[in-house]
């Protein structure tokens, strides 16, 4: 272990970043680059994983920044990079046949095996163990790169230990400016989480770190593979033995909770949490998909890609944790993904970044009874929609989608023009209420029906089958007052009946909030 404070190691300096094309590779900024290294500097680069923090591998006292400039313990290995195969027997030792079958197979590419090391690589760099990591990127730019510095170039993450991994030039700037000598920008990368680990010293051999390199295209080609058990759970009695996996990593500021279940029980209890964590007055962010953001309504959302590929998830995820850190959210809810394929991988960084902090999305949604609340009238035009304007400004303690429909509703008509006056007068409105006839689709185990007389709420039980939570509002707030049609009334008997809609609905919504409670 290297026994050295940041204090003594890093100097702050002026960070050069340059741009590159990997198309047209510059080779005097390459040559830079080089020779940055060859002296014992640090240099971020692209690889098509995360952006890499560049030392010479086999020069200690490189090691001994690269730690420093991280903030990165020292017993925490680092890979060491090769830009050709045939560097690989200067470093490691013990080349099975199985792992020159792995090397054929996926190299170059986003696949770090560990060796047996060579006496030339120092324990700086494989953070005192007798193994050494090693990888051969795909990214032109990173193999440029590693053969203008040497060709041996460690190269982990190139951020704040335990921050997410960046995955643009920008997150290096952010975290490492001024502690290192040149960032090569080399655009956005591929893939968005590092390499899958797999250690080659064991038999069968085991995967220490999942990523775009599964444990099924492997046991393709070699046959059986293993996990290391403590990938599986936060409380394995073994801890990891790969670069990156032995302390929290990949963490937004914020506390990260995933929510485990079934996709529309999660999107439901995230709702349900965000609406109540927001009336706290806490700042809520939520990690979303294409295919569930339109659900939500309430926080700072993001989409992080696309549940029918998730390799979009991989390349956004820390993009999307890195912008909440700016966005100065105080908790962050994110959906599970299937934990196979890369999806494996991408859960491993969620749960890293989570602390494991999770919780199931039955757990929150059974705490809530209703989630919709209809008011029920004959013609949806003028104590229903009253009822339903005046709920959504009650400080409920859950949230619930309100509306309101009709028994005898011949078309969308607008509400009525007396009770549009009256609710502009108490500086509400219904201009753009449609009147909407009640359907069998609305009458769910979600839903709490309210009708305001007798007659409407006998005529949708007899009207419909195994109908469920419909009750009148005198009856579901134990008050025997009831709202009057006001039809063809003077302007008068609208204020009044808003007067006591008003009084009945308040009622309403502390039984809603006492209910709430209980649960």
């Amino acid at each position: 272990m290297i026994n050295a404070t940041n204090s003594d190691i890093i100097k702050f300096m002026e960070t050069r970043i340059e741009k590159i094309d990997r198309y047209q590779l510059d080779e005097q900024i390459l040559k830079q680059a080089g020779d940055i290294l060859k002296q014992g500097g640090l240099v971020a680069f692209p690889t098509e994983t995360v952006y890499g923090l560049g030392a010479n591998a086999l020069d200690e006292n490189a090691a001994k920044k690269t730690y420093a400039a991280k903030g990165r313990p020292s017993d925490n290995p680092l890979i060491v990079h090769i830009a050709d195969v045939e560097d690989l027997p200067i470093v490691a030792r013990n080349i099975s046949d199985k792992a020159k079958q792995i090397v054929e197979r996926f190299w170059p590419g986003p696949l770090t095996l560990i060796f047996e090391k060579q006496y030339i690589v120092p324990f700086g760099t494989t953070g005192g163990l007798s193994t050494v990591a090693v990888r051969m990127p795909t990214d032109e730019i990173a193999r440029a790169v590693i053969r203008a510095g040497g060709g041996y170039i460690s190269a982990p993450s190139a951020n704040t230990s335990g921050r997410p991994s960046p995955t643009s030039a920008q997150h290096v700037a952010d975290d490492l400016d001024g502690k290192i000598e040149m960032i090569i920008d080399g655009g956005t990368v591929d893939i968005g989480v590092e390499s899958t680990i797999l250690d080659m010293t064991v038999e069968p051999p085991m995967i220490l770190r999942p990523g775009a390199i599964t444990k099924e295209m492997i046991e393709e080609v070699i046959g059986e593979v293993t996990v290391d058990q403590a990938l599986l759970s936060d409380d394995a009695d073994e801890a990891p033995k790969a670069p990156g996996m032995k302390y929290r990593h990949y963490a937004p500021k914020a506390q990260l909770i995933i929510v485990e279940g079934e996709t529309g029980e999660a999107v439901k209890a995230i709702k349900q949490i965000a609406y109540e964590q927001t009336r706290l007055g806490y700042k809520v962010g939520i990690i979303a998909t294409n295919e569930t953001i339109d659900y939500y309504s309430t926080g700072v959302i993001k989409n992080i890609g696309s549940r029918s590929n998730e390799n979009t998830i991989a390349k956004n995820l820390y993009k999307v944790l890195r912008e909440f850190d700016e966005e100065d959210v105080s908790y962050i809810y994110s959906e599970a993904f299937e934990a196979d394929g890369i999806g494996y991988a991408i859960m491993n960084r969620l749960e890293k970044a989570a602390g494991h902090h999770t919780i199931q999305a039955s757990s929150i949604t059974r705490l809530q009874k209703y989630r919709r609340i209809l008011f029920v009238s004959n013609a949806d035009s003028c104590r229903g929609p009253m009822a339903a304007e005046l709920l959504r400004h009650m400080d409920l303690l859950q949230e619930y989608r309100i509306g309101s429909r009709g028994l005898v509703v011949l078309f969308p008509e607008p509400a009525n023009q007396k009770a549009e006056a009256i609710m502009r007068s108490k500086q509400m409105t219904l201009a753009s209420h449609e009147a909407t006839p009640l359907t069998e689709e609305d009458l769910d185990d979600e839903t709490l029906v309210l009708t305001f007389e007798e007659a409407q709420k006998w005529k949708i039980v007899a009207n419909y089958e195994n109908v469920k939570n419909v009750h009148t509002l005198s009856e579901y707030i134990d008050d025997e007052r009831v709202v009057e049609s006001s039809m063809g009334q003077p302007l008068q008997v609208y204020g009044s009946n808003f007067e006591l809609l008003q009084e009945l609905i308040t009622i309403l919504s502390e039984t809603l909030n006492e209910e709430a409670k209980n649960v």
